[in-house]
């Protein structure tokens, strides 16, 4: 993996001001960091704007991805971090940025893709948009003026990605060289348990289903399945679908 490769991708979900996708450009090439992309911006792209608070840090802005879902920006992270100034009860575990920043230098050590999302700038990341992350990041700050702006967020996650800089050369865990599931291939494997369910109507119900499906999704991607892992029980999966048929021939 390059040393570009192994940065983790700063990821900023409907951004509604040009001015702050520029500053968070420009935070983000102060501390090292190009790897930018944008979900469905709603200040639109490209932005002159953008270009004119970015002060020069064109290479990121020039290589900014731009995608219509949140899905196909993360469907290559291997390892989500969710920024949010109010932590919900979401049984998801919550980190400082310093704390992130160490566990995404570990990960990158190890070979993960890793990913962090910044949600828009009225409202934050939905709750949904919460899920996808194996880890929140909380940065404290005073509690009566807890709000920060999306490019001051970025650049306390880009320093602190930084600061946790070390040179010791990599120790490579036996149980961590196998490589992880991508996003996309979780997904895959979700989708595809729930449409077995679906077809067996385990839930029952569209409002069982709509309350089910989540915690049956979080409960799969949490898991840190490998690629291997996720083959093998898709294959699962196939086979006892294929046995239903046949017992359905048979009958």
């Amino acid at each position: 993996m390059s040393v570009d490769e192994d940065q983790p991708v700063f990821v900023l979900v409907r951004p509604q001001l040009g001015e702050n996708v520029g500053a968070a450009a420009r935070a983000m090439r102060n501390f090292g960091l190009t790897r930018l992309r944008l979900v469905a911006p709603e200040c639109g792209w490209p932005n002159a704007k953008a270009v004119v608070a970015a002060s020069g840090a064109h290479d990121v802005l020039g290589r900014t991805e731009v995608f219509a879902r949140l899905a196909d920006a993360i469907g290559d992270r291997e390892y989500l971090f969710a920024t949010t100034a109010r932590p919900r009860d979401l049984s998801i575990p919550v980190l400082t940025p310093e704390a992130a920043a160490q566990e995404m230098r570990r990960l990158a050590r190890a070979g993960r893709r890793v990913g962090v999302l910044f949600g828009p700038e009225r409202t934050g990341l939905e709750n949904e948009e919460l899920l996808v992350a194996q880890a929140l990041v909380t940065i404290p700050t005073a509690p009566d003026f807890a709000s920060l702006n999306l490019a001051q967020a970025v650049l306390v996650a880009a320093y602190a990605w930084f600061r946790a800089r070390d040179d010791t050369p990599p120790r490579v865990d036996p149980a961590e060289a196998e490589p992880p599931a991508t996003r996309a291939e979780l997904t895959g494997l979700v989708e595809q348990l729930l449409a077995d369910l679906d077809a067996v109507d385990f839930f029952k119900s569209p409002d069982r289903r709509a309350s089910l499906a989540p915690v049956i999704a979080v409960s799969l991607t949490r898991r840190g399945l490998t690629r291997s892992e996720v083959h093998l029980w898709r294959g699962i999966l196939k086979e006892l679908a294929r046995g239903r048929q046949r017992g359905k021939a048979a009958d």
